[in-house]
């Protein structure tokens, strides 16, 4: 757990930077830090997504996974789930509502109307955040891999390569998206915390092939970031989520179903 304590810690940190500097950008100077944050997403999420090999697999899995989560409305979830944690934050008095109020600015505008104002559009800012750091922080292989290496092994040289590189992408994410980015510390506790911890029953389940095609489908998630940032479409990113369950499913099926 400690590698994965010393990521968290990585990501706050970042944030912290990228909330200092976020407070002299003029409006075009924020344009181009999203911009630039959108061509990171897209590169990372490519160089994710062309690592799969089973093609079909990963079609199957974002149409199945896109289907279920409108259905479910996970999006809409992580955005309440949003509002509460910044309403709780904001109470503790070490942060303003106002803080993210240039949501509508943001490329999430299915989301959050671009009318939106005070605590509507700052609960939408911060879940906006929250949500893109948290699907790029933990979708890579390297969480995946490391946590396991860090449970099994007591190894934790991947997690803490994966803590500095984490710790620079949030000072760029929170540049551009504000707040909610530190919150994704949560979502890493969370989920490389208990990957550690059940890594010794869950790994002989989980193989190579199932990680390779699990970071291919993340890569994608990474890709809709991308996108949204770049203003070129409205995607409901959260909503894909579940693809990441469909693949896992599908990863076991591989042996038996050789078409996948």
């Amino acid at each position: 757990m400690i590698a994965t304590v010393v990521n968290a810690f990585a990501i706050i940190i970042g944030t912290l930077i990228g909330l200092v500097f976020k407070k002299g950008f003029t409006k075009r100077a924020t344009e181009a830090v999203y911009n630039a944050t959108g061509i990171i997403s897209l590169v990372i999420g490519f160089s994710m997504a062309l690592g799969g090999q089973h093609i079909l697999a990963m079609a199957l899995s974002i149409i199945a996974g896109g289907l279920i989560g409108t259905a479910l409305d996970v999006e809409g979830a992580i955005y309440r789930l949003g509002e509460f944690l910044r309403k709780r934050f904001a109470r503790s008095g070490r942060a303003a509502p106002s803080a993210e109020g240039r949501v509508g600015d943001s490329a999430e505008g299915s989301a959050v109307d671009k009318s939106a104002s005070g605590d509507e559009g700052a609960a939408g800012g911060f879940a906006y955040g929250f949500l893109n750091a948290s699907v790029l922080f933990c979708v890579g292989a390297m969480a995946l891999v490391g946590s396991f290496k860090a449970g099994t092994e007591g190894d934790y040289s991947l997690l803490l390569t994966k803590s500095v590189m984490d710790g620079f992408i949030a000072v760029m994410f929170a540049g551009a998206m504000g707040m909610g980015v530190g919150f994704s510390a949560l979502s890493v506790l969370a989920y490389q915390g208990a990957l550690t911890l059940l890594s010794a029953w869950i790994r002989p389940y989980v193989s190579q092939t199932m990680i390779t095609e699990l970071s291919a489908v993340g890569g994608a998630l990474v890709v809709m970031i991308g996108v949204n940032l770049l203003g070129l479409k409205k995607i409901r990113t959260g909503d894909f989520l579940p693809a990441l369950a469909v693949i896992v499913v599908l990863a076991l099926l591989f042996d038996y179903i050789p078409i996948l």
